[in-house]
This record gives structure tokens, C-alpha cells and sequence, in this order.
């Protein structure tokens, strides 16, 4: 099994972040995209750091406020996904993150939301490339993984999976008894406190 960290859970610089990684015994990480704002070089450039001490970079995240938006957003966020893959291929990582849509102009609709979510996993399958879809517990429709997962299942394309996150998956109460493995293109674990206040804070 691979054993991957994300870098929001690690402090310093990228390159401190990464070789902290790989010396507590971590196979590979997920890069943020803050990680390439704050990073001096290149998408390949970190692809290379992370290779260098033995790290893969498992994903890219997240990709945000995508699916079952008006138009022209619609077309827009297709075009902007073709950017990140782009910085996909240049990390040297197939999988894409795409959180549950927070926007406020997001439709709830379930069916648009499988439909978009058929045009971007093609898009990504020509290029050789995977989309994971994960309920944000703030999601302003979708937030729970159950949802996430009849979207995931009524699109029924080969490189759109479920990404299930302990923390969004349990501050919610919500029951992880069920999960569909053959759809699940990744797993993220963590530990926090349960606290009395809203969960995205």
C-alpha cells in the first residue's frame, strides 16, 4: 500500500516539506496548489526534488467549485482543468482532486453534476489522467459520500473515482460502513479533535 502525505500537513518550505516526508518514511505526497505559489521553480522541477528523495507525487489538489455550474462558468472551468493538466503531467501525477462545489451559484442538480463530471474524466482519460471527486463536509449540495458516490456511480466513466477523507467523512457524523472499493481511487486519514463548532472552521 502506498503511503502518502499530504503537504497542508507539513510546515516549511516545499523542499523542507518534502524531504521531511521522505525521512519519516512516506512513499510519496500530495502537492497543493499553494505549494507551486510559493515555490520558486517549476511543476517539473518538484516532480524532480521529489523523485531525487525517493517520493511520488500521488495528486494534485484541489480543484474547486467545478461541477454543476451556469454558463459561461461551465466552459470555463473545462478550459481551466485543462490547465491543471497541464501542471499535472509536468508533477508527473494522474490523479486530480475535485472537491464538492462550495459555490454559491453551484445548481443543485445531480444529473448536470454527472454530466459534467463525464466531460472533464474524458478529457482527463485522453491525456492518460484520473479524476477523484470528494465531499467537502461544507459542500454547499454534496457533502456527505454517499452523494458524492451516486454522482460518481450515475456518470459511470473509468477515470472518475471516489476520494474518501476521514476527517469530512466523520466530523458529520456520516457512517464510512459501505464503501464501494472497486470506485475508490483514494484514501486520506487523519486525526483531529472533536470540537463543538461548524466544521469548516
Amino acid at each position: 500500500m502506498l503511503k502518502s502525505i499530504a503537504t497542508v500537513s507539513l510546515s516549511g518550505t516545499l523542499p523542507e516539506k518534502l524531504e521531511a516526508a521522505a525521512a519519516i518514511g512516506f512513499d510519496s505526497v500530495e502537492i497543493f496548489e499553494n505549494d507551486l505559489l510559493t515555490f520558486e521553480g517549476s511543476p517539473a522541477d518538484i516532480r524532480d526534488l521529489a523523485n531525487g528523495l525517493g517520493l511520488t507525487i500521488a495528486c494534485f489538489q484541489p480543484f474547486r467549485d467545478f461541477e454543476a455550474m451556469p454558463e459561461p462558468q461551465r466552459s470555463r472551468n473545462l478550459d481551466r482543468a485543462e490547465r491543471k493538466f497541464d501542471v499535472m503531467q509536468a508533477l508527473g501525477t494522474d490523479l486530480l482532486l475535485v472537491c464538492s462545489n462550495v459555490h454559491a451559484a453551484a445548481i443543485d442538480d445531480d444529473a448536470r453534476a454527472a454530466a459534467d463530471f463525464v466531460a472533464l474524466a474524458e478529457r482527463a482519460h485522453k491525456r492518460g489522467l484520473r479524476i477523484g471527486y470528494e465531499a467537502l463536509a461544507w459542500g454547499r449540495h454534496v457533502n456527505r459520500w454517499r452523494h458524492a458516490y451516486k454522482i460518481v456511480r450515475e456518470a459511470d466513466h473509468p477515470a472518475l473515482g471516489l476520494i474518501v477523507d476521514s476527517f469530512h467523512t466523520l466530523c458529520l457524523d456520516d457512517d464510512p460502513s459501505g464503501l464501494p472499493a472497486d470506485k475508490i481511487f483514494f484514501v486520506q486519514l487523519a486525526d483531529a479533535p472533536r470540537l463543538q463548532m461548524d466544521v469548516l472552521s
